[in-house]
């Protein structure tokens, strides 16, 4: 089978369910695991590097509202390509190329590809791509593995977090504006033994001001701007530090969110447990290989 993957997180998929061999293209902000650098990339940013996060907010508005793209989509390496199976997603238009685009082009392909959408906006939903992913290549062994893995995972974070005392807890996905992070960021901080004060599980990252996040009187304060890692994140976060500062948290730090938050594949249960160690570490030592968050000097 001929697979291209139009979203980061469903490359993690595939390559976690033994299929790596069998994708032929990703797009270019597919990172992980290292061999999906080394595939042909079928998309492009249109926007120019070194933005603000005000001006990202902006650029993504107009192409939401239907003014341009951020991405481009190599249609004609696509068709060359001949896919049999198309990965991508509807859920968000920040994330991939439209599903509408994807779908328009796939008609027109000699191969006659299937298209599929992932869009899980919960935790639960994300084991259900991996039966979805399973159903469509024939790698339902794998897939039973997988999910059993990640269920024992989980299980065992909520183990060792029971009975400890639950910190409130803001997660900021964006600084300008400022989003508190919705989708499966809630339930991973509830699973991680702590109190989400602004976010709701299942629901969209919603837009707030910084007034609305201290009156939420947060304890820690998790800051997750979207597809940054940490040392991207930490410059964010000083950059905002008064804002922060005046959430009156008593510990504020940043995350690798591209890696553990941002999107919903396999590695969601790394930011589970880096979660947990942040939010008792008397409890949750820092997986081998998880990247650790970085205290935001207030």
């Amino acid at each position: 089978m001929r697979i291209v993957s139009l979203v980061p997180h469903a490359t993690e998929l595939l390559f976690a369910l033994g299929l790596g061999d069998d994708v032929v293209a990703v797009t270019h902000e597919c990172d992980h695991p290292a061999r999906a650098l080394e595939l042909p990339r079928v998309t492009k940013d249109r926007l120019p590097e070194g933005l603000s996060a005000g001006e990202i907010d902006a650029a993504v508005r107009a192409s939401v509202a239907g003014e341009n793209s951020i991405y481009e989509l190599d249609t004609e390496l696509l068709h060359e390509l001949e896919p049999d199976l198309i990965v991508t997603q509807e859920l968000c238009p920040v994330c991939a190329v439209s599903y509408d685009e994807v779908l328009k082009e796939a008609e027109q392909i000699e191969s006659c590809p299937k298209v599929i959408a992932l869009d899980p906006k919960t935790i639960g939903e994300t084991m259900g791509d991996i039966r979805t992913i399973a159903a469509a290549t024939g790698a339902r062994d794998a897939a039973l593995d997988l999910v059993a893995r990640q269920r024992a995972r989980i299980d065992q974070v909520r183990t060792a977090v029971k009975g400890a005392g639950r910190p409130a807890v803001a997660a900021i996905e964006w600084f300008d504006p400022v989003f508190v992070a919705g989708h499966w960021t809630p339930q991973l901080i509830e699973l991680a033994g702590g109190l989400d004060v602004l976010g709701f599980a299942g629901e969209h990252s919603e837009q707030t001001t910084w007034e609305v996040v201290a009156a939420a009187q947060p304890e820690v304060v998790v800051c997750m701007p979207c597809g940054y890692d940490a040392r991207r994140s930490l410059q964010e976060a000083e950059q905002f530090a008064g804002s922060l500062r005046s959430t009156g948290a008593r510990r504020v730090v940043a995350v690798d969110a591209a890696a553990y938050f941002s999107r919903p594949g396999p590695r969601l249960v790394d930011g589970l447990e880096l979660l947990a160690h942040v939010l008792h570490p008397d409890r949750v030592e820092l997986p081998a290989g998880v990247s650790a968050a970085l205290e935001v000097d207030l």
